[in-house]
């Protein structure tokens, strides 16, 4: 439970009215920066769209990573052609698992497995 006196008292993110700390007018221009939306395209055509605090050119990144695919995404549409895509893209959790065990581990491992769960189930005499 929160004490009264908390800051925290329900206000949703980005709310205008009553959010603003009490040493801050609560009018518009004061509470809200200047943003630009940037937009960044991969190597397969992908592009994300971010929103930054209005700064100069050279402080905000030339490269991000794409949302769909991880690739490396730019601002500029001509370097496209010479990025080759990633090969992998992302990795699963069984990407991982397959990385550190062999074939042979995992028989190992799911016949444990399976041998606990059998032993669990038998039913006594």
């Amino acid at each position: 439970m929160l004490h009264s006196a908390s800051g925290f008292r329900g206000i949703r993110v980005g709310a205008i009215e009553g959010a603003a700390p009490r040493h801050e007018p609560l009018d518009d221009t004061a509470a809200r920066q200047p943003r630009i939306r940037v937009s960044y395209w991969c190597a397969k055509g992908h592009e994300t769209a971010l929103v930054f605090a209005q700064l100069p050119e050279d402080q905000i990144p030339g490269l991000w990573d794409c949302r769909r695919c991880g690739g490396t995404a730019t601002r500029d549409v001509a370097t496209l052609d010479l990025e080759e895509p990633p090969l992998d893209g992302f990795k699963s959790h069984l990407d991982y698992v397959k990385e550190r065990r062999s074939s042979q581990d995992a028989e190992d491992v799911l016949a444990g497995a399976l041998e606990r769960l059998r032993a669990g189930r038998a039913l006594p005499d």
